[in-house]
């Protein structure tokens, strides 16, 4: 397929979007009418409502083998198009859950009555994920529409238990192997590095999550008759916490490094390029100092390095007054950021041996596991992520940015380890657009854009071969 025959395409959809515009606008507000809250059980019916209207968007998109798939828990939508032989499949994977709305005296209108104000489209999901979903089902639609084809294979897996960690799609997806077969997953549930400028995430950092628990005397012991001569469990496990970390933000648990991959000069080169501003950065957040592992800069820590966070501590006495004891328990809630190659379950297991290397005398401690998460990558110059990045820079007329997310996407490294295929993150959303928080809101303009990147994107994954796509 030639570069002129794309150009060409590139203008027939601009004009079937432009003048399908108020109408796709009409069709997202339904969506983002339906309270589609996967973490409360009153709206189990809404759910399943969620679910049925996307399959029916589907449906009349033009996809076929349009399935709802039933879970232990919510259901998962499915619908395909595979007419395009020999040519790549996309799975584009996303969600039609959304968070919960409280506090609801914040909003400024109805979570659930979408309006648009200063084109910004606000309700709950508009942003996170129903409108960036709606996108890839109605850039499907103009180019079936205007083309009566694609011009590659694409297949759809759209969740309703993203917002409450995924609990039931890793099984589905281990059992749909070859249903979901594919060459590329693309993902539009992340944000754009700013206004008006399109970024690619091609990594994101794991996690595990522990909670390390304290105990000493059988009971509270009064200081004066005590204190000196049994430990005090607060201060056991300040010992304890102090032990993970040098002076300069370093983990000193041993081998916690040695699995880390190293950063390339290329990506570091595209980070500095980037001209973050480290000094806005610190009026943003209220801090005198940044502060991190020495010899990196701050997006390098944040993306590209591992963290050992202590997230809270509990213990002992903290109401008005003194109350002059031995705490006999005390705690803490740590989580961890990985990057590749780390394992959380090694992870974990280093730090038990580090707790009990360092742990005082006179208490037991034992170590509760929660949240657990691989980290992910797709080498930032791969055809589909290079791909995207054209895409982008075609509709934004601005340089792509390749970047790495500090969070964590459990559910994606779940895709990349049992499908094995390459991950393109490609979002439309801004950080400042309240996902999760009162007043979620939607930059139309990135709707508007957005719809065309995706679309001019099918083509351009379609210019590369099965063996291109490989990671």
């Amino acid at each position: 397929m030639k570069r002129g025959v794309l150009v060409s395409q590139f203008s027939v959809l601009d004009s079937y979007f432009t003048e399908k515009r108020e109408a796709h606008l009409e069709e997202l507000k339904q969506f983002l009418r339906i309270p589609s809250i996967s973490s409360l059980s009153e709206h189990k019916e809404d759910m399943q409502k969620g679910a049925q209207w996307l399959a029916d968007s589907f449906t009349n998109a033009g996809l076929e083998n349009v399935v709802i798939d039933k879970t232990s828990g919510h259901p998962v939508v499915y619908a395909d198009w595979l007419h395009a032989a020999g040519k790549p499949t996309i799975l584009v994977y996303g969600h039609y859950d959304v968070q919960p709305v409280d506090p609801l005296n914040l909003w400024e209108s109805e979570p659930f009555e979408p309006q648009v104000r200063d084109n910004k489209l606000y309700a709950r999901g508009a942003s996170d994920d129903k409108g960036q979903v709606f996108m890839h089902v109605k850039a499907v639609e103009a180019l079936l529409q205007t083309e009566g084809s694609l011009p590659v294979n694409v297949k759809f897996l759209i969740e309703g238990e993203e917002e409450v960690g995924s609990p039931n799609l890793e099984e589905y997806i281990e059992n749909n192997k070859e249903k979901l077969a594919a060459d590329v997953i693309v993902i539009s549930d992340t944000g754009m590095q700013g206004p008006g400028q399109p970024a690619v995430c091609y990594g994101l950092r794991g996690l595990c999550g522990v909670q390390i628990d304290v105990k000493g005397a059988k009971g509270d012991l009064h200081s004066g008759l005590y204190g000196g001569g049994v430990q005090n469990s607060i201060h056991a496990l300040v010992s304890i916490l102090d032990s993970f970390r040098d002076a300069e933000g370093t983990i000193e648990v041993e081998g916690f490094y040695e699995n880390v991959r190293p950063l390339l000069d290329e990506e570091r080169e595209a980070y500095k390029a980037l001209g973050f501003d480290e000094e806005e950065l610190k009026k943003e957040v209220g801090v005198d100092e940044l502060f991190g592992e020495k010899g990196y800069s701050h997006l390098e820590r944040v993306w590209v390095r591992p963290t050992l966070e202590i997230n809270g501590v509990f213990g002992g006495f903290s109401g008005e007054g003194i109350k002059t004891v031995l705490p006999s328990e005390a705690g803490a809630k740590i989580t961890c950021r990985l990057v590749p190659d780390q394992d959380p379950d090694e992870i974990v297991a280093k730090l038990k041996a580090h707790i009990e290397k360092n742990k005082p005398a006179g208490v037991t401690v034992t170590l509760t596991e929660f949240d657990k998460g691989k980290p992910f990558i797709t080498p930032f110059d791969h055809p589909a992520i290079q791909a995207a990045g054209r895409s982008y820079e075609k509709v934004y007329k601005v340089p792509t940015a390749y970047t790495r997310g500090g969070g964590s996407i459990p559910i994606v490294a779940a895709f990349d380890e049992i499908l094995g295929l390459p991950v393109v993150l490609m979002g439309f959303g801004l950080s400042t657009e309240n996902f999760h928080a009162p007043n979620e809101h939607f930059h139309l303009e990135n709707f508007d854009q957005g719809l065309r990147v995706i679309g001019d994107y099918y083509y351009e994954l379609a210019e590369l071969s099965k063996e291109n796509l490989k990671k």
